[in-house]
């Protein structure tokens, strides 16, 4: 899907054609797509680059572009890995701004939407920031989202016998050595465009930046904590449950004794043999006393030993 859009006098516009100071957005293009940005002057390599979902943040600048490719968060509850970073390319090429993604996500959602005031489709490199902050502010949104998900499993975990919370525990984990990863290598690529002095234009820029690079390093801060904090939950719970199953082992094996008390003495009661009192009229009621004894005797033992 290919979208362009450029500020007017009304607002961020949707345009039918290429124009100048317009912004490019491309989400999983099709080969028609991938050959009209090729015919824009966007190398095809890079077009791959910003589709391989194995690629990693950096920085390639030249003459006539300026390419930058950075990790962005994906939220996708159906998958194995909930939470997950793809990879987002931008490109300044001229008077234009192209953005190629394989997935449509939030964060050019957002910035379509007007979240930004000041955002304007013909100050490419301040746009390029907007996405850099909204990538950044993005991460801490799903970060807390982890956090309520993951106390939500807690809740569960506290009662469970069962591995099915601690492989959930585990997709969470798998989602913050994701991030944890994305956000450092966003990081190295955001210094090497600070020390470039590619956004040094205006004075809003540099800030906006010194405000993109403290965002992203809250971000990694925050997946830090939530890295160890879960990783200590996960140990904590796998001995919780090993506990759980425990008592639940010795409920059962006091059921079992408490229910063959009766069992013993109406075996022995039972034996083809001379029985004391057997010839008594009330030797049946008297069987079933010391039964019903013994089941109490052995019931008030577990209970004080809380066995059940």
């Amino acid at each position: 899907m290919l979208t362009i859009c450029k500020t007017t006098e009304q607002g961020l516009e949707k345009i039918e054609t290429i124009a100048n100071g317009a912004w490019v957005n491309v989400v999983d293009p099709t080969p028609d797509e991938m050959e009209k940005l090729a015919n824009w002057g966007m190398d095809m390599d890079y077009i791959n680059y910003s589709l391989d979902q194995d690629e990693m943040p950096r920085m390639e600048r030249d003459e006539e572009y300026t390419f930058i490719l950075l990790r962005i968060p994906i939220h996708q509850p159906d998958s194995d890995i909930p939470y997950n970073t793809v990879p987002l390319g931008i490109m300044i090429l001229g008077n234009r701004i192209i953005t190629v993604c394989r997935y449509d996500s939030d964060i050019i959602k957002v910035l379509a939407n007007g979240k930004y005031r000041l955002l304007k489709t013909g100050k490419r490199y301040r746009l390029a920031l907007y996405i850099f902050l909204e990538t950044a502010a993005r991460y801490l949104n799903l970060l807390r989202d982890i956090n309520r998900a993951t106390e939500l499993v807690e809740d569960r975990l506290q009662k469970s016998t069962q591995n099915r919370e601690l492989l959930e525990l585990l997709k969470y984990q798998k989602s913050l050595t994701y991030f944890a990863t994305a956000l450092r290598s966003n990081e190295v690529m955001m210094e090497r465009v600070q020390k470039t002095q590619l956004f040094n234009y205006y004075e809003e820029d540099q800030d906006l930046l010194e405000d993109v690079l403290t965002e992203n390093q809250q971000a990694i801060q925050m997946t830090s904590i939530n890295t160890e904090i879960l990783s200590s939950m996960m140990d904590a719970f796998a001995s919780i449950i090993s506990n759980n199953l425990n008592v639940v082992m010795k409920a059962l094996a006091a059921l079992t004794i408490i229910l063959n008390m009766p069992a013993i003495v109406a075996a022995f009661y039972g034996m083809n043999v001379a029985l004391p009192g057997e010839g008594h009229p009330l030797a049946f009621l008297t069987v079933i006393g010391i039964s019903l004894g013994l089941t109490s005797v052995a019931t008030y033992v577990f209970y004080k030993r809380n066995w059940f």
